[in-house]
């Protein structure tokens, strides 16, 4: 599926994971103004994607956290474009403890990697110009982390821009 900036050369996406069935009310603040949502996984319930669904449309994929209704639902990889990006967005339990690199070689053609599971936000511009994102967890605090979630904004022709935002 490719979506496009609607009226405006610069899409806007909010990158979330590992909200665990905790939707703080200062995601939908810094989410007010998003197109697109992905939601790297964990999502802990569907009344999260139901939230997120009213900001902005919403893609999301399973966590190892996710069971039931949201594991039949929504699929462990999600494959779009925006801009002319490719993204994909994997929770990446499946490949243990992600690292950029692993992923990046699990997912030669993607420009953009969005994924979740470690709880640790994290920004890595790759030497061919794509980049490999982790929002961090939004949900309850663990590992002595703080929330977060990102930002990015993508435009044709020019590699994607994210920032993380602490919550």
């Amino acid at each position: 599926m490719e979506w496009k900036g609607a009226a405006r050369h610069t899409m806007r996406l909010g990158l979330i994971a590992d909200t665990h069935g905790l939707l703080r009310a200062e995601v939908l603040d810094v989410f007010r103004s998003v197109d697109r949502i992905l939601h790297a996984g964990d999502v802990g319930e569907e009344r999260v994607l139901e939230e997120l669904g009213r900001l902005a449309p919403v893609t999301a994929v399973y966590g190892n956290m996710d069971v039931g209704p949201l594991r039949r639902r929504l699929p462990r990889v999600a494959d779009a474009v925006a801009d002319g990006h490719r993204i994909v967005v994997t929770h990446g339990d499946q490949f243990g403890s992600p690292a950029p690199e692993g992923l990046r070689a699990a997912f030669p053609d993607a420009d953009v990697i969005v994924f979740g599971h470690t709880h640790r936000p994290l920004i890595r511009d790759m030497p061919d110009y794509s980049v490999v994102l982790n929002p961090g967890s939004a949900g309850p605090a663990r590992f002595d982390l703080r929330p977060t979630v990102a930002i990015m904004e993508t435009e044709a022709g020019i590699p994607p821009r994210a920032r993380i935002v602490a919550l």
